[in-house]
């Protein structure tokens, strides 16, 4: 498999029909930025089937987590959905990507986006220390389509809370804002529709949206990067990238995918 490197899946959570998240060994060699993906996969008929996935886990972890959905006839995932402790899993040595917290410029409030599965690098970040020490405020929103689909999210940011050092660094900093929009639930209505009208900040007491204090992370269903990149736009935020570090950063691999 070239330098792919091979690691064994430890553990198997699967949340609703179609989300399921996994834990793998770890190489010492391998290390990544909080918010990086990187390939991952199987080997089918003696070639590997890759895709990009982030890194669920904290940068310091002893083991790699990954979040995913399960589709059915998808070349990949309709494989992985059945791994199981003891197999083994490719992956590849070299994480990127544009959701970090050097692509920022400083600011105060720092807001993460998310849709499904767009949660998992944000996990990452959540888990980072650096996060709190960089903002003032940080707010998490996710949107899915069910409460059970909110599992993973509620369970990383629970973990969170009540962790020895992260619980107390995210003590009146972090706010969680899980939404739906298929069930009753204490939120509803997409991401993208509850920031643009602030209902977002209205529910958490927060301040409005701004240029001058918040810096944006998106990454989800292209419906969502669409919408907050154009409303981030019309209100003068820049997007950062490696050279450039400016307001906000998408994720462009899942968005072409």
């Amino acid at each position: 498999m070239g330098n792919l490197l091979v690691e064994t899946i430890l553990d198997v959570t699967h949340y609703t029909g179609t989300l399921f998240s996994f834990k793998t060994t770890r190489s010492p060699a391998f290390r990544f930025e909080s918010g990086q993906f990187t390939m991952i996969g199987l080997e089918v008929d003696g070639r590997p089937l890759l895709r990009a996935y982030s890194m669920a886990s904290a940068i310091y972890d002893d083991n790699l987590e990954f979040f995913s959905i399960k589709v059915a006839d998808g070349p990949l995932t309709s494989r992985l959905q059945h791994i199981r402790p003891g197999d083994e899993i490719l992956i590849g040595p070299k994480p990127t990507g544009t959701l970090v917290n050097g692509y920022l410029r400083p600011g105060r409030r720092l807001l993460l986006l998310a849709t499904g599965t767009g949660f998992a690098p944000f996990s990452s970040l959540l888990r980072d220390p650096e996060t709190y020490e960089r903002y003032d405020t940080i707010v998490m929103a996710v949107g899915c389509r069910t409460v059970d689909e909110l599992a993973f999210a509620n369970s990383v940011v629970g973990a969170i809370e009540n962790h020895e050092l992260l619980g107390e660094l995210a003590t009146g900093k972090l706010h969680y804002y899980p939404t739906v929009t298929r069930e009753a639930f204490r939120n509803t209505g997409r991401v993208s529709d509850l920031v643009a009208s602030g209902k977002l900040f209205a529910d958490l007491g927060l301040a409005p949206l701004d240029l001058e204090t918040d810096r944006v992370m998106i990454c989800g269903n292209p419906g969502l990067i669409t919408d907050v990149s154009a409303l981030l736009g019309a209100r003068g935020f820049e997007e950062g990238s490696s050279g450039s570090p400016a307001d906000f950063v998408i994720e462009k691999a899942f968005v072409q995918r």
